[in-house]
């Protein structure tokens, strides 16, 4: 089965081929540590720790290098510190730490490298000094710029002209700069703003030199495949490209394969900070399992916008509560019976398949999840079939689809629990308790009471060879 990816460069799906099948590297753009991170940050998370899970399913875990870098020198992360009167350091690790928890709640394995810029800024310096050198930088009033003029394909990774990306990129008009579309590599830094020693005098660096040093750093140049947010082609990703290649590093190639997130839209706009329009994936996880807030950022394809609504994240639940139902319904069942040997059910192993299969192509999302509520509806047959070889080799086919994308790692029975809180849950053992004592002495009535009390409470009790279990009811 082969994997198809999109390449934004070419921009065209086409077969994915390492350059080294035992070595497969991919970076992807990471966040600037001063605050908590929307959950429009989150999408690239999350769609490129799903193609992470692909490449280590195709490649194996230990033949797979994953880098996403960390920003830690920032104008925003230098205005909270002084905001609150406390060292750099305090903002970034505190809010670093805040990210990488958020990104587990949502089922993101930890990248392979997470390098920070304020730990790579040797490697920085020299590859600016590599550019310089190679012609291709020059120094100018205490900066030092990339001259774009060196680099003939500037512009082909985004296909705009030369004027639209004057008009675009980040950096000021200066007196100093050769041409207009130049950008900063090294500048001085401002009164009270973290300093390094360079050949060009103390300062910072610029923001797309980072990631080219921290990616040289961690995995070497050319990479196999290189993602972030749809808005960071230009200026970001094309800079990145042109003093990559200028350094003389890792020759004419930067990345094999470039890939790109469509935005999460909060109604017609972006969300942004800057606009205001956020939801605060910390604060989400607080209403809901990052398991539904992963499905709902993986509800449509990762290249097509997505708009973040109540709705959404709703659906998302509803979707994994049918699954977590099924896998439910078949422990219960598989409790009673022996333990099955290694046969196989054939019907869901084709929509097993499937998953892959989708996911192959270009991280189809909706197609996997249409395949897992195939191969769910394989299980559920079996289970009413009264199966039980069929039950489990279909259970079995179920959670590992699901772990393969980062869903169903949770127990089923827990899963159904995790709405109600400690007093509820404490209440529910002492009525099923209750219940059970009655049962045992053929208090009929006083059992049926109980159960029309655990029904008031939206509480359903299954009653199996193990004894009863419980789980709040799915809505209406």
């Amino acid at each position: 089965m082969t994997l198809s990816l999109y390449d934004t460069m070419s921009r065209a799906k086409r077969p994915f081929v390492p350059k080294d099948p035992s070595r497969v590297t991919m970076y992807v753009c990471g966040p600037t540590v001063y605050n908590f991170a929307h959950i429009g940050n989150f999408r690239p998370v999350v769609v490129f720790d799903l193609l992470f899970r692909v490449l280590r399913d195709l490649y194996g875990e230990q033949a797979v290098l994953y880098a996403a870098n960390v920003t830690d020198v920032d104008d925003k992360i230098n205005r909270k510190a002084a905001e609150e009167g406390v060292p750099i350091q305090v903002i970034t690790d505190r809010y670093l730490d805040a990210y990488n928890a958020d990104a587990a709640a949502l089922g993101a394995l930890r990248p392979t490298f997470q390098p920070r810029v304020t730990e790579t800024m040797d490697a920085i310096v020299k590859m600016i000094g590599d550019l310089v050198r190679q012609n291709a930088a020059y120094a100018a009033e205490g900066h030092v710029l990339f001259d774009t003029q060196a680099f003939g394909d500037y512009g082909k990774l985004s296909g705009r002209p030369m004027d639209e990306m004057i008009a675009g990129a980040r950096v000021d008009v200066a007196p100093y700069k050769r041409h207009p579309a130049d950008f900063v590599l090294w500048k001085p830094s401002k009164a009270d703003e973290p300093e390094w020693e360079s050949p060009w005098g103390p300062g910072r660096p610029g923001w797309h030199i980072e990631c080219t040093a921290m990616i040289e750093e961690a995995l070497g140049l050319p990479i196999d495949i290189h993602g972030g947010g749809i808005d960071l082609v230009f200026p970001h990703h094309e800079n990145e490209l042109a003093q990559g290649v200028c350094s003389g590093h890792g020759g004419r190639e930067y990345a094999h394969v470039w890939m790109h997130n469509g935005f999460l839209n909060m109604g017609e706009e972006k969300m942004s900070k800057s606009l205001g329009n956020v939801a605060l994936a910390h604060d989400l996880l607080k209403q809901y399992p990052g398991e539904a807030i992963r499905w709902a950022l993986l509800a449509g394809h990762y290249r097509q916008p997505l708009e973040w609504t109540g709705e959404l994240i709703e659906q998302a639940k509803s979707a994994l509560d049918r699954l977590y139902r099924v896998l439910d319904d078949a422990g219960r069942f598989l409790a009673g019976e022996p333990a099955a040997d290694g046969w196989q059910n054939a019907a869901a192993a084709a929509e097993h398949a499937n998953v892959r299969r989708a996911l192959h192509d270009d991280l189809n999302t909706p197609s996997a999840f249409a395949a897992m509520f195939q191969l769910s509806d394989k299980l559920r047959a079996a289970v009413m079939a009264k199966d039980a070889r069929a039950v489990a080799s279909a259970r079995g086919l179920l959670v590992e689809a699901g772990n393969l994308m980062g869903f169903l790692t949770a127990d089923p029975q827990a899963w159904f629990q995790s709405g109600a809180d400690d007093d509820l849950k404490t209440k529910v053992e002492g009525l099923i308790a209750a219940r059970a004592d009655a049962r045992a002495a053929k208090n009929w009535p006083e059992a049926d009471r109980i159960r029309d009390e655990l029904n008031a409470l939206n509480v359903e009790v299954m009653d199996g060879p193990a004894g009863a279990t419980w789980r709040i009811k799915e809505q209406a």
